[in-house]
């Protein structure tokens, strides 16, 4: 089951950002998913669903708009190096 969220915006801006009306749509969808997924608030999939794409071009269209795919914190990228090193050590 899913549900819908209506946005009003005005009439002209698809224009103004020289989109068509669905090209719009279909970049707020995007965005709002790529937001969420930067913030840590919905996951690779549940992005892709939410804006209507698989989940590689999903990650694909996350540069397009400035974000990265990789969604690590810096403690847990700190923590990653941390182990890495341990292991690497310990060979």
């Amino acid at each position: 089951m899913s549900h819908s969220l209506t946005i009003d915006y005005p009439a002209r801006l698809p224009d103004e950002l020289n989109l068509t009306p669905r090209q719009f749509e279909s970049e707020a969808r995007l965005a709002l998913a790529a937001k969420w997924y930067e913030m840590g608030r919905v996951s690779s999939s549940q992005a892709a669903e939410m804006a209507g794409l698989d989940r590689v071009r999903f990650l694909l269209e996350l540069e397009r708009l400035g974000v990265s795919f990789i969604n690590v914190d810096e403690e847990e990228l700190k923590l990653e190096f941390a182990n890495a090193r341990e292991a690497f050590a310990s060979h």
